[in-house]
């Protein structure tokens, strides 16, 4: 009868909450007010900062966690500085070491040897800077006994209390962020509940999951976000949610955004995650590691601010409890490049002429037409590449006759992760390359470069072209060279 009784409440809950979600149409309220922040900081910090780890299992002794100078104003004044609109706390990661004094655990920052509550003083920042404040919170906990209870309500009842002081203790919550829902599965994180608790709580609160979407056939095969360009073709993974995760992948440009649930049909942005780090390090290490190109920051906000989707970009305090000086000034540089404004809209990129545009390669790697064709060098998706077969090599894109004055070319470099899972080196192949047009049937060259290509390189020319043809040499590689996006663009001075 018990059993009877909770599935009659859950899909109560369902039903509430899918009103919320309004299927078959446009957007609710939450997913309104995060379109409108766009851009936002993450912030990782934890006992994984001092431990020199990204995950760590729960068992590190809390006293490790020891900031020799913290200060969480610094953190959210450089957000400020930097033009985001909002900051994204890890409250609490997989290890299960919480941020803020939680009555329901000893495995957080009161119990540790610098007794601050992190949360409190970034929300408390927040306010000071005119920021909107947001939470991550694992689902999976590595360090909870309950978590590992044979009635896994235990947990559900843990996790629910200590959302209600997230919720109840730190004012206005703008987005609840979900990860690590893939250690168990998806009915028993009795999301319908958690959602109907937070909307309760925090009406105007957007609640994601990370890896939200999955296949109709197989609802635990996540769908990665570069496939997503067909309405109403894949379904929910997790359910109620308010925008799309799938950390840290990049979206479509051709991103569509209604996903289904039991046969109705939900509109969900999707938010992108990027570390500043070029190393794709979460959490900050003891080696200064070096940030993302400009060039390659900027063009990545273009596109993932772009059509109704969202970007947080992670810039972790070390171990002193600050935000190294080095990439505030790069956040902060970022800022002033794109001219991000104080309560004004996000700067866009332009007109992108060359998406889905015909494209000749001089070679594909292997043949492989399904897997390298020089059409993936256009298609606007970001998981899928053009690859040549020798280290010279050409790629012309036809072009329609409008004007252009910018470019923007992602090299697919190749890549080394280390143990961790995470740590990344990327490595160009493309070390010598031109750029030509074809004016009145003859080849006119308008860039040449005898430099490393980079992982993202950016040319503005000083004035428009207009062509019906543009061709990529590459006249120079350590190996076969691969794009995964050229971009022919043209921006309004």
């Amino acid at each position: 009868m018990k059993t009877i009784l909770f599935f009659i409440m859950v899909n109560i809950i369902s039903c509430l909450t899918a009103q919320e979600l309004k299927p078959n149409n446009h957007y609710n309220l939450a997913q309104k007010e995060l379109i409108k922040r766009g851009y936002g900081m993450f912030i990782h910090f934890g006992l994984n900062t001092f431990a020199e780890l990204e995950w760590s299992d729960g068992s590190i002794p809390v006293d490790t966690y020891n900031p020799t100078n913290l200060n969480c104003d610094q953190w959210v004044k450089v957000a400020s500085e930097a033009g985001f609109r909002y900051v994204l706390l890890i409250t609490k990661h997989h290890d299960g070491f919480c941020l803020w004094d939680s009555k329901y655990t000893d495995y957080d920052v009161m119990a540790s040897p610098v007794k601050r509550d992190i949360v409190k003083e970034v929300s408390d920042a927040c306010k000071k800077y005119g920021l909107q404040f947001a939470i991550y919170y694992s689902l999976w906990d590595r360090h909870e006994k309950s978590y590992k209870s044979k009635n896994f309500n235990d947990y559900i009842t843990y996790m629910s209390n200590q959302l209600k002081e997230l919720l109840t203790n730190y004012g206005s919550i703008c987005e609840v962020w979900f990860d690590g829902g893939w250690d168990k599965p998806v009915k028993d994180w009795q999301l319908p509940k958690i959602y109907s608790m937070i909307k309760k709580i925090q009406p105007k609160c957007a609640v994601g999951v990370n890896h939200t979407i999955s296949y109709p056939d197989d609802l635990r095969k996540s769908v990665l976000p570069d496939s997503m360009v067909i309405d109403n073709k894949y379904t929910f993974q997790y359910f109620p949610s308010d925008f799309r995760l799938w950390d840290p992948k990049i979206a479509h440009k051709l991103d569509k955004k209604r996903y289904l649930y039991q046969g109705e049909s939900y509109y969900l942005p999707f938010e992108h995650t990027l570390c500043i780090s070029k190393a794709w390090t979460w959490f900050q290490k003891e080696k200064n590691l070096p940030v993302r190109s400009l060039d390659e920051l900027e063009e990545l906000f273009y596109w993932c601010t772009d059509n109704n989707n969202t970007l947080v970009i992670n810039i972790p305090p070390d171990k002193t409890g600050n935000i190294r000086e080095y990439e505030a000034n790069a956040i902060m540089e970022l800022a002033k490049r794109i001219g991000i404004k104080k309560d004004k809209p996000l700067p866009k990129n332009g007109e992108l002429l060359s998406l889905n545009s015909e494209v000749v390669p001089s070679s594909v790697f292997q043949e492989n037409i399904q897997l390298y064709g020089g059409k993936y060098a256009t298609d606007g998706g970001m998981q899928t590449l053009w690859r040549a077969a020798d280290t010279i090599a050409t790629l012309t894109i036809m072009l329609p006759q409008k004007p252009f004055n910018k470019i923007s070319i992602f090299e697919a470099c190749e890549q080394h992760v280390a143990p961790d899972g995470f740590t990344t080196e990327r490595l160009n192949r493309i070390q010598e390359y031109n750029i030509e047009i074809l004016e009145n049937n003859q080849w006119k060259c308008i860039y040449v470069s005898d430099e490393l290509m980079g992982d993202c390189k950016v040319i503005h020319f000083p004035k428009s072209y207009q062509t019906s043809k543009l061709r990529l040499n590459i006249t120079r590689s350590i190996a076969p060279p691969a794009i995964y996006e050229i971009n022919v663009i043209h921006k309004d001075k």
